[in-house]
């Protein structure tokens, strides 16, 4: 066990996004934990760039939020369900793609059996063809429609959203106000409370800011599953960006476990950081540590996500228990417009 065994209560769940709260996105809290000396600090985000140091590199993902989620009847017996585009299928074409089938509502997975046909918006159909990645809960489908799958869900989509989330947002909510490269099923959501402005004061402290793209996919795994597969993109500016600040004595931080992920699958066999793209299965943990970045920003997760192996690859044990031991005690905000965590060596 990563974290100590905690169960979230309904009180420490971000059910609107901050602005609803009335606060900017830049305004949660950051629990700044720090590896030298085992200290954990209450700040606010909007601190961040006094955080960090002249020279460091923050290394942000671009990836976009698409619209994957689409309403769906069976074709068997009308039934309600939800689907939830997770990823394209790797060495498929465009109209193959790996999906999840939630209930209506999108609180729980739906077991549905390979063959099933779905019933779309706009006329479409969903064909599930097999179980997906040696499990139960994704299955491999394909799309029969006139449009391009991407097209698709921009034109009958919406955001993917869980029960602890009781209203639907617009995309714009799920967005990192850097995301240029559509592709993420959800929001690689570390990144969501910078904003333009505190960029600008983090390039105005010489902060560098070096982009990844990892095309995230659902965060709804069952006990202890490993993230599966993700398309991901490393360029040499990025690379050569990172090299050059670690010759300098300068420190890389991650926004989100989506970025050392990339990083990590790019890492040369001279233990530097080097251009890279394509698919990626990297699991990150203790085992076998973390040699791209100094520390990350992370959001909350719960106790079984696989997330919590790589956070204690970057933390260590002591410090990550420590970590979450003080943002249960305060009331930190869990989820994907909650509060938020700095890893720092």
């Amino acid at each position: 066990m990563s974290v100590p065994a905690f169960e979230l209560a309904p009180d420490l769940e971000a059910h609107e996004p901050p602005e609803a709260r009335g606060l900017p996105r830049d305004g949660v809290r950051l629990l700044v934990a720090r590896r030298s000396d085992g200290s954990v600090e209450h700040r606010r985000f909007a601190e961040l760039p006094e955080l960090l140091a002249p020279g460091d590199v923050l290394v942000i993902n671009v990836s976009a939020t698409i619209p994957a989620a689409v309403p769906a009847r069976r074709a068997e017996n009308g039934g309600r369900v939800r689907v939830h585009f997770a990823t394209r299928a790797p060495h498929l074409g465009d109209d193959w793609r790996v999906v999840e089938i939630r209930s209506a509502d999108g609180r729980r997975p739906a077991r549905l059996s390979a063959g099933e046909q779905l019933t779309l918006r706009g006329g479409a159909r969903l064909d599930l063809i097999a179980p997906y990645a040696s499990g139960q809960r994704l299955m491999l489908a394909r799309l029969c429609c006139e449009l391009l799958v991407d097209e698709y869900l921009e034109r009958h989509g919406e955001p993917i959203r869980y029960g602890h989330v009781s209203r639907p947002w617009p995309l714009e909510a799920y967005q990192n106000v850097y995301a240029i490269s559509p592709g993420s099923a959800e929001m690689p959501s570390a990144g969501r409370p910078i904003t333009r402005e505190l960029l600008s004061r983090l390039v105005a402290r010489e902060v560098k800011v070096a982009p990844i793209t990892l095309h995230a996919g659902v965060s709804s795994p069952e006990s202890h599953e490993p993230p599966f597969p993700e398309w991901f993109e490393v360029p040499e500016r990025t690379a050569e960006t990172i090299c050059d600040a670690r010759h300098a004595g300068g420190r890389v931080i991650a926004v989100g476990t989506t970025v050392v992920r990339a990083l990590e699958s790019a890492m040369a066999a001279d233990g530097c950081s080097c251009a890279r793209s394509g698919w990626t299965g990297l699991v990150v943990t203790p085992e076998c540590g973390v040699r791209s970045v100094d520390g990350m920003i992370t959001g909350w997760h719960e106790p079984e996500a696989s997330h919590l192996m790589m956070l204690e690859a970057v933390a260590g044990r002591e410090l990550l228990h420590a970590s979450y031991a003080a943002a249960l005690d305060a009331g930190y905000l869990w989820h994907e417009f909650g509060d938020s965590h700095l890893i720092l060596p």
